[in-house]
């Protein structure tokens, strides 16, 4: 077998847990379209980027020729406290489906920050504390990034100021604590301490925010403040690099056993989690050398794989980022306040739309009340309480293994779970009482926010 062939020497192992991330845009014949400057409609250059981000993410977030990144020794050191993580056999949710399926779910919510956010965070501040910075700004939805952002920044002694979406501000008081407990400041957004923050109140009275909204403010505050840059949780080239330690450390402990899984499922927001779990499994797909049925489940309240464009548009709500290719559902779309799912973003990963676009990748939409029918049938039978978030492809894997119990199909069936419910509470609280219920856009709502898009290429 010669020495580009799978998969790269087992994506570099050691004591199962990877000394290298993979780039699945080095094996992608379509590359993603590069970010564009909403000014001059030209891809953005290093050189623009680094007023943003740290210096080494940005070459990260631009290279899509290198296919293994090595993991400097100090993150390496830092994962080892909660890595590698469980890949389990759901032997009790099986038993109750009374399913031939074989399920397994890779479990991240091991770790003080309750989910896979924290293989990125560290990441991001050992790069800013490396390059000599203060300290770095974000934003947060449902609040796993900030903490785990929040974690990292205390780890290494940076300042850490975070934007949570209003919402999940409100919602999640616990959540909110957990992060200022670990030193950083938390302002609901939008907020009156930025000027495209105000601008945004002043166009939405009373508005509930979103993520695009959480992201401008954040980017403001990086850019005007010396000494500080703006990091992101999900939908970056960078993100999902460092997020492939799920998807290396799950291949690993299959093959040690000989198993291949028949679909990999993940939840779906920015493309975080999804991208991070099916990193090596879609490069065999995309080399050639295996095929795999890989499913993104997303909100039906947030639907932009499923509803969205294919287009260029902002990252935020503000306008102030720049452009990405994506599947959208437009920068000024806000989901639903009623909607307590997390993966409130307006768009996808740039590397996870094409992939779907070229059609290596399906999605599914679910609602919110079935996606929390399966997070309790869960934590009933296998003993966690799970995050909304990942509920998502709990509730996309129970259809698939019930699928299996009709025809009689003995499929392995693999599924992310992000993390842990335990600051959900609230959300846990309305479904328990009767009183969620599913908010899904008009056909009207999305046309009117895609119609805003930017008009480039």
């Amino acid at each position: 077998m010669s020495e580009n062939k799978v998969p790269y020497k087992i994506y570099l192992q050691e004591n199962e847990m990877p000394t290298a991330w993979y780039n699945m845009r080095a094996d992608m014949k379509n590359k993603p379209a590069p970010l564009v400057n909403p000014g001059t409609g030209q891809p953005l250059s290093a050189e623009e980027l680094t007023p943003i981000f740290c210096e080494e993410l940005v070459k990260q977030e631009l290279d899509e020729t290198t296919p293994l990144v090595a993991i400097p020794e100090e993150i390496r050191n830092f994962y080892k406290m909660y890595r590698p993580s469980p890949l389990v056999r759901a032997y009790c949710l099986e038993e109750k489906l009374k399913t031939p399926a074989k399920i397994y779910y890779k479990f991240e919510g091991n770790n003080t920050s309750g989910s896979h956010k924290l293989n990125s965070a560290i990441a991001q501040a050992y790069y800013a504390k490396k390059q000599g910075l203060k300290g770095v700004t974000t934003e947060t939805g449902a609040g796993q990034w900030g903490t785990a952002l929040s974690m990292a920044c205390s780890y290494f002694d940076l300042d850490c100021k975070v934007y949570m979406v209003k919402v999940s501000y409100e919602q999640k008081p616990f959540r909110r604590e957990v992060m200022r407990t670990y030193g950083a400041s938390v302002v609901p957004s939008p907020s009156e301490t930025t000027q495209v923050g105000r601008k945004i109140l002043a166009e939405h009275p009373g508005t509930t925010g979103s993520l695009g909204c959480a992201i401008s403010e954040a980017v403001e505050v990086a850019v005007s403040n010396p000494g500080y840059r703006y990091v992101l949780g999900s939908v970056l080239n960078q993100v999902l690099l460092h997020q492939s330690v799920i998807g290396l450390e799950t291949k690993a402990a299959l093959d040690k056993y000989g198993i291949k899984p028949d679909m990999i499922i993940g939840c779906a927001g920015g493309g975080s989690n999804l991208g991070g779990l099916i990193a090596p499994f879609m490069g065999e797909k995309l080399r050639g050398e295996a095929d795999y049925r890989i499913i993104a489940v997303e909100p039906a309240s947030c639907p932009s794989f499923t509803r969205g464009t294919f287009a260029y548009d902002f990252c935020d709500t503000g306008m102030i980022c720049p452009l990405a290719k994506m599947y959208t559902l437009g920068s000024d779309f806000i989901p639903s306040p009623n909607h307590a799912g997390g993966l409130r973003f307006h768009g996808m990963s740039t590397t996870l739309s094409q992939l779907y676009h070229d059609g290596y990748m399906e999605a599914v939409s679910v609602d919110q009340t079935s996606v929390f029918d399966a997070a309790v049938q869960f934590a009933r039978v296998e003993g966690i309480l799970p995050a909304p978030e990942s509920s998502h492809a709990i509730r996309v894997a129970i259809d698939e293994a019930l699928k299996c119990k009709e025809t009689g199909e003995e499929k392995t069936i693999v599924f992310g779970l992000t993390g842990t419910g335990y600051f959900d509470l609230v959300a846990y609280e309305k479904y328990n009482n009767g009183e969620m219920t599913d908010q899904i856009p008009t056909d009207e709502e999305i046309a009117a926010s895609i119609a805003k898009l930017p008009k480039i290429g």
